[in-house]
């Protein structure tokens, strides 16, 4: 069901480290050539630390986990022309044989299914601001209830409402981890103001986490919160009005839906001068260090 290269598969058969990587980070998250740098880079971060990047997407209907640099050459340059992969479309991509990019949702479905359970992302989604009316809530929170993965993350991206996305991963049993920290992180900045309820200080720490509740037969993921690099930050009280001043012009252009966030991430992109792309950057390469930190720890618990 899911084409792994040899290297992966021989390395989750012998209960190595590896770390799922997702694709619509590379297809609709940056632009090029920025993205294919990014996509490579992260990939050398991971090994660097001890583990095997495992980046995934959906080739003509085919579930992939890892790609060859002209896959992910392709995935950088074709951008926003592939399609946005979800969880609830993995049937119809499988089924009409159609090239996609995978969300952290459809990432965390793929590397579950492969038994991999450390996956690198930059942020995740959660509830839209307004959730509580339109119920607008990212499918990457109901992944979270579904899926053994821990995924690292820098926190929720900073446009969402972060208070009701993280009352959301409570109800549904979601560990949130804070790494290193007490305040969840807002993608863009180190903190948000809003609590983690649990914190762990090593990979190690995290490893027996893993361990104990996937052994308790607790399904589901692990939300490791690990803060943007202080020297990257760009702090909520700078970025919150740019965030406020796009997420005004997504409104008045009626974006809705998937097509949310790649424009406000384009668009803060383009008002920051560039600056958030560098922090976004950033971002990635410390939650790859960190989870192929855990992988390895995972690996010598599990």
């Amino acid at each position: 069901m899911i084409r792994l290269t040899d290297e992966i598969k021989s390395a989750i058969a012998d209960g190595k480290p590896v770390v799922a990587l997702e694709s619509t980070i590379i297809a609709h998250g940056m632009p090029f050539p920025q993205n294919l740098e990014m996509a490579r880079e992260v990939e050398s971060v991971v090994r660097n630390h001890g583990a095997i990047p495992a980046t995934i997407a959906v080739i003509d209907g085919e579930l992939r986990a890892g790609l060859s640099d002209a896959e992910l050459t392709h995935f950088a340059k074709t951008g926003p022309s592939i399609v946005k992969v979800s969880t609830r479309d993995l049937p119809f991509v499988v089924a009409r044989k159609i090239t996609g990019a995978t969300t952290v949702a459809s990432t965390m479905r793929i590397a579950a299914m492969a038994g991999i359970h450390v996956f690198a992302t930059g942020g995740i989604g959660g509830a839209h601001r307004g959730a509580e009316k339109n119920f607008d809530i990212s499918a990457d929170l109901i992944e979270f209830s579904q899926s053994n993965v821990a995924v690292v993350t820098a926190g929720a991206k900073a446009i969402l409402d972060l208070a009701l996305t993280m009352e959301t991963l409570e109800t549904f049993g979601v560990p949130v981890v804070g790494y290193g920290t007490d305040d969840f992180p807002a993608f863009y900045s180190r903190g948000s103001g809003h609590k983690v309820p649990m914190r762990c200080d090593t990979p190690q720490q995290l490893a027996a986490l893993m361990k104990a509740k996937w052994q308790m037969e607790l399904k589901g993921g692990v939300v490791v919160a690990n803060p943007i690099p202080k020297d990257s930050e760009i702090p909520s009280a700078e970025i919150a009005p740019t965030i406020e001043k796009a997420i005004t012009e997504a409104n008045a252009k009626n974006i809705i839906g998937k097509n949310v966030t790649p424009f406000l991430l384009a668009h803060l992109a383009e008002i920051t001068q560039g600056r958030s792309l560098k922090a976004n950057i950033a971002l990635v390469m410390n939650n790859a260090k960190l989870a192929a930190e855990i992988a390895v720890a995972y690996a010598q618990v599990r």
